[in-house]
This record gives structure tokens, C-alpha cells and sequence, in this order.
């Protein structure tokens, strides 16, 4: 071992290096990106099964925060979820983003490293060169220096090659396997926003709605007592709608009356403006 680092000369030290860093942080992201440890199985029917029984508390909620990344994602949904469908979202895709950048960290890392690796044992291919250059003497050829210089040269070319293939291979492996933990979450999460908080109509068309009707129906109907039964609220109120037509209908009317008398008012005021003014 100690030869062959002898032999490919000082460049070496950087690709060793990379290597090691490389293997570190494949192992810590293979450990990291575990299917147990980001997506548990059962983590979304045991939510659904506690809402079913209405024992979702913020003790519970806080638990599954702690649990998994897929258990933050659904645990800030649940917490967000008597806000509206809207905000339900809104919670979960924050809480995802911060999920996503957790699980991309350290890809990076692995993905320079393979495009470094190369250029790493290029530089080494440059140096031995220059050995190889600097071994040519007026006197003659130093066969020592010569041979030293291509297998500096050789070494590094192969060894930045050895590095940068499996980095680049675990790049994309973690890179596919973290997307694909992402397209998963959010499926969960649509089916928890479908569950906790169906849709809902939009509440500012409703508003509207409900100005227009009164404004053609007369005054807002009251509001019934909340210990009213189901089966004396709806004879109230539709009577106090027809009360406020019947209003409606008096007034257009009245309106109509008015209209004649003003003519024959305006009329009469006439010929006695001229003679005054004659």
C-alpha cells in the first residue's frame, strides 16, 4: 500500500482524501435515507385510525412531529387542519420543504466529489508529465525519474477514475431514492387533506350570495337560537323570507303610485309659474 502511494507521488494524498470523505458520507446517507427511518410503514393509518376515533390530541400530534419526516409533514397538517383545506396545505408543503432540504443534505457533497475526483487525477496525470519532461537531460535520459513520472501520472488518472464512478453512482441512487420518499409523502399528505378537511366551498362567493339576496329580499332574517330544534327553524325562517318579499313587493309598488301624482303635480305647477312671470 505504502508503494503504491509512493509510487503515484505526492497528487495522491488529495484523491485519498476524497476518497475517504466520499465513503464517509455514502455510508452516513445510506444509514440516513432508510425506508424505516423516513417512511414508516403503518405511520399513515395509524393517523387515519386515531381520527376515525377522534383521539388525535396535541400530546399524540407532537409525537408523530418527533417520529419520522413523514410524520412532521402529516402531524403539521393535523395541526392546521380547523383552518381550512387551504392553510391544511399551506402547513404541509412548508413543513415538506424543510423536510426535503434535511433529506438532500450531504447529496451535494457526494455529487462534487465525483466531479472532482476526475479532475483530481488529471492533475496528477500534469505532474508525473512534468517528471516525465524534467527526466530529459543534455546528457542523457534518467530512467528512474522517467519511469516515476508515468507512473505518477498513471496511478492518479486511475484512481481519480475509481473514485468518481461509485460517487456518481450513489449520487444518483440517494438523488432517486429521496424523490421518490417525496412524491410519497405528498400523496399521504392529499389523502390526509382529504380526510380531515374535504372541500369547502369558497366562503367570499358565499358572502356575495348572501348580500345580493338581501339586497332584493329586504333585511337579513335573525339568526335562530342555538337551542332551537331542527324542525322549528326552517318554518321561521322561510316565513320570515316571505315577509321580507311581501315588504319588498309593497314598497315597488308604492313606488308606482307615487310616479302618476308627481306628473300631474308637475303639470299643475306649470301654467301658474308662467302667470306669476307674466
Amino acid at each position: 500500500m505504502f508503494s503504491l502511494i509512493e509510487a503515484a507521488g505526492w497528487p495522491i494524498w488529495f484523491l485519498i482524501l476524497a476518497s475517504v470523505a466520499a465513503l464517509a458520507l455514502i455510508l452516513e446517507r445510506s444509514l440516513a435515507l432508510r425506508r424505516t427511518k423516513i417512511v414508516p410503514s403503518g405511520v399513515f393509518d395509524e393517523v387515519m385510525g386515531l381520527h376515525g376515533s377522534h383521539a388525535l390530541s396535541p400530546e399524540m400530534n407532537a409525537r408523530l412531529a418527533a417520529s419520522s419526516p413523514l410524520g412532521r409533514v402529516l402531524a403539521a397538517g393535523i395541526a392546521h387542519a380547523r383552518f381550512g383545506r387551504a392553510r391544511m396545505k399551506e402547513a404541509m408543503e412548508d413543513s415538506g420543504r424543510l423536510v426535503a432540504h434535511e433529506l438532500d443534505r450531504f447529496l451535494s457533497a457526494i455529487g462534487t466529489i465525483a466531479t472532482v475526483a476526475p479532475l483530481l487525477g488529471l492533475f496528477g496525470t500534469v505532474v508525473g508529465m512534468i517528471e516525465i519532461f524534467g527526466a530529459q537531460a543534455p546528457g542523457g535520459t534518467n530512467p528512474q525519474q522517467l519511469a516515476h513520472g508515468i507512473s505518477v501520472a498513471l496511478y492518479n488518472t486511475a484512481l481519480g477514475i475509481l473514485i468518481a464512478i461509485p460517487a456518481l453512482i450513489a449520487y444518483r441512487h440517494f438523488r432517486a431514492r429521496v424523490d421518490a420518499y417525496l412524491v410519497e409523502m405528498e400523496e399521504m399528505a392529499l389523502r390526509l387533506a382529504d380526510a380531515l378537511a374535504p372541500d369547502e366551498p369558497a366562503l367570499g362567493v358565499q358572502s356575495m350570495h348572501a348580500a345580493g339576496a338581501a339586497g332584493h329580499a329586504g333585511p337579513v332574517p335573525a339568526a335562530p337560537a342555538p337551542g332551537a330544534p331542527a324542525g322549528q327553524v326552517a318554518p321561521a325562517a322561510a316565513a320570515q323570507a316571505e315577509a321580507g318579499q311581501r315588504a319588498a313587493t309593497a314598497s315597488m309598488l308604492a313606488a308606482a303610485a307615487r310616479k302618476p301624482v308627481e306628473r300631474l303635480t308637475a303639470r299643475s305647477a306649470g301654467p301658474s309659474r308662467t302667470g306669476s312671470a307674466a
